[in-house]
């Protein structure tokens, strides 16, 4: 007989995570395991990593792609198809008032059709600004929206973001000027000093353009970076401009770097898939054009296929690009919001009441002056 023995009266219990063996009973007040925080649609109700962040960002056009790439294709087109025909009308126009004019006019005929030129192009900028104003706006409602596990139609998507988008718009406008006028300061300055100066003025001006343009890059990079989160504070929250920088400014506050490397990686990642997809294009076009043609006898003609299919490829590219950025902001957004307002419980509590048939107000506002 062995000392393992055991009378069979008194069944040896099971060992804990044995196979079929249920765990061992829990006080209800002990603490229980572990479980994975619900994920009812594009991204689990917790704060966001790198690689879910960057992952979802992707996913918003695979899980919506008529509302999301359709709306963006759509705006991309309108911008470009205007551009080429404003710019392009435009020049053909001043490249013949030019021709025409008589020898001893042709300066001043040049410069005035130069200046009607910069005037025109006036339209396709803002025309741009309002566009890309609309398509951030869409992006964000969509984004916001599908982390409820909410699938929205592409005019649903519209008349949504259309209530935010004036203010989005001069938001926009605001931030682009600012950008110009540094630059034309900064320009300026240059030329001034390298007209006038001699030697000296024109090392001051070569110093000046490159030390200010690198202080010009590093001050673009802290400003957008501390107020990147403007689109969706506006249309989430129904802020006003002033109030969405400074609540921006406070969300992005412990965790700037974070937020810059993030913005940084996403554009450098949509970037090198746009030359990866561009550039043997690019190639194929210019050696099929140098077979086609060798001679150059149908140069008119192949400038304009040339334009055209560049543009096919181009538009695509820019459409994808310009959703995936704007979904990566929007993600910032709400990441930024679940570590330090803690979000995340808003809007799992938001899903749990919805499922039950409950009516609640909108999880993304924040109550006080700003909602409305």
């Amino acid at each position: 007989m062995t000392d393992n023995w055991q009378a069979p009266d008194s069944p040896v219990p099971p060992q804990y995570g044995a196979l079929g063996t249920p765990p061992p009973y829990q006080h209800p007040g002990a603490q229980q395991g572990w479980t994975p925080p619900p994920k009812p649609g594009l991204i689990p109700l917790r704060p966001i990593g790198f690689g879910t962040l960057l992952a979802a960002s992707f996913q918003v056009l695979r899980r919506n792609p008529k509302a999301t790439f359709g709306s963006s294709l759509i705006i991309q087109s309108a911008i470009m198809l205007v551009t080429v025909l404003v710019v392009g009308l435009v020049t053909f126009w001043a490249v013949d008032r030019i021709d025409s004019a008589p020898l001893d006019q042709q300066d001043t005929v040049a410069a005035g059709s130069i200046l009607t030129g910069v005037l025109f192009t006036i339209i396709p900028i803002a025309l741009s600004i309002i566009a890309s104003a609309l398509l951030q706006a869409i992006i964000v409602v969509e984004v916001a929206r599908a982390t409820l596990g909410e699938k929205q139609r592409l005019g649903a998507l519209w008349r949504k973001a259309a209530t935010r988008l004036w203010p989005l718009a001069l938001w926009t406008l605001l931030i682009t000027a600012a950008l110009l006028l540094a630059v034309a300061v900064i320009s300026g300055i240059v030329v001034l000093l390298v007209t006038v100066g001699g030697v000296a003025g024109i090392v001051s001006g070569v110093l000046i353009g490159v030390f200010g343009g690198l202080l010009l890059m590093a001050a673009s990079a802290f400003i957008y970076t501390k107020t990147s989160m403007v689109p969706s504070l506006i249309v989430l929250e129904k802020m006003g401009v002033r109030a969405s920088v400074i609540r921006s400014w406070s969300l992005t506050r412990g965790y700037f770097w974070r937020t810059l490397g993030v913005l940084l990686l996403v554009g450098l990642i949509v970037q090198v898939i746009s030359q990866v997809v561009s550039l043997p294009v690019s190639i194929v076009l210019g050696f099929g054009t140098v077979l086609v043609d060798p001679t150059g006898a149908f140069l008119e003609e192949s400038s304009i296929i040339t334009l055209v299919v560049s543009l096919l490829i181009a538009i695509p590219i820019a459409a994808v690009a310009a959703v995936v950025q704007s979904a990566a902001v929007a993600l910032i957004y709400l990441d930024l919001r679940m570590r330090k307002e803690g979000l995340d419980l808003e809007l799992a509590r938001y899903v749990e009441s919805a499922a039950q048939g409950l009516d609640l107000p909108d999880p993304y506002l924040v109550p006080g002056p700003s909602a409305p």
